[in-house]
């Protein structure tokens, strides 16, 4: 399985199993599956992890990135 196979998956598992987050279908799928997280991390594209760390943003789990400006 590459990385857009894996990332249409759980993508399909995000919209099939609403309200979980990205995370969670990732833990989802991997214990379905019997695959490790850390092997499923390695299979994640760009813009699924730019998905899981905007609501990592909004759980405040994730610092907010300085954009060296200031708020106006």
């Amino acid at each position: 399985m590459n990385s857009k196979e894996f990332s249409l998956i759980i993508e399909k598992l995000y919209i099939k199993k609403k309200p979980i987050s990205y995370m969670d279908a990732i833990l989802d799928y991997c214990g379905e599956n019997e695959v490790e997280p850390e092997q499923a991390g390695r299979m994640l594209t760009k813009a699924l992890k730019e998905k899981i760390e905007q609501e990592c943003m909004k759980a405040n789990m994730l610092k907010v990135k300085a954009t060296g400006k200031l708020p106006v």
